[in-house]
């Protein structure tokens, strides 16, 4: 517990200090270079990429996955599974709309992104959605063969949907990287409260040899 305790602190204390410089100070140091620098790298053929990864990582991906994930959890009757699944992604998208309203964080406004949005910026929604789905699926395949096939998967998709939202300009490198912590620490938090599974018993508490063989006898 204490190490799992010390796991859910790191992305806690990682959310809470971008979101207190927020208050601070409108960018941060790296948020404008960090822009500037992708969308120097701009061409048709990256535009048409990051536009896919973008939509991949909401409405086409992320959110078509989560729902037959959870269904196909339910249907095999891992309920517990499924009860942890469903508190992460649903209370992820629940979180991201409440700290968007509370923080007000306007959009870049750098150049005219491709793909204008309307809301408030920080945290990412996309960040927080793909890091979630992305989590949560390495901890149920945790136990099983895929634990190395999804990590893999999971760490690429996430990386491109977050630069994806720098690239188009509609997000600040500082909301991917508070999407992605806020919704580490939900996700592991979820899975502490619900689908943890209960440790072995220490050896102690195991019968020995000689308890058994003693029990035989009598």
């Amino acid at each position: 517990m204490v190490l799992w305790f010390l796991v859910l602190l790191l992305p806690l204390w990682g959310f809470a200090s971008l979101a207190g410089e927020l208050h601070k100070k409108a960018l941060f140091p790296f948020d404008r270079p960090m822009l500037n620098g992708l969308h120097a790298l701009a061409t048709p053929g990256l535009d048409r990429f990051f536009i896919l990864m973008t939509h991949l990582g909401y409405t086409w991906g992320v959110i078509p996955i989560d729902a037959i994930l959870l269904l196909f959890l339910v249907l095999r009757r891992r309920f517990r599974d499924g009860l942890f699944f469903g508190f992460a992604v649903i209370g992820s998208a629940a979180l991201n709309i409440v700290a968007k309203n509370h923080y007000a964080r306007t959009r870049p406004d750098l150049w005219i992104p491709l793909r204008p949005e309307t809301t408030y910026s920080f945290p990412s929604g996309h960040a927080m959605g793909s890091i979630t789905l992305a989590l949560a699926m390495t901890l149920l395949c945790w136990p099983t063969r895929w634990r190395w096939p999804v990590i893999t998967a999971s760490v690429l998709f996430v990386v491109l949907v977050g630069l994806s939202r720098i690239y188009l300009g509609v997000h600040y490198p500082s909301d991917i990287l508070a999407g992605w912590t806020a919704a580490i620490a939900w996700t592991l938090g979820m899975y502490i409260l619900v689908d943890q599974k209960a440790p072995p018993p220490p050896p102690s508490a195991a019968p020995n040899r000689d308890t058994v063989g003693a029990k035989s006898a009598a």
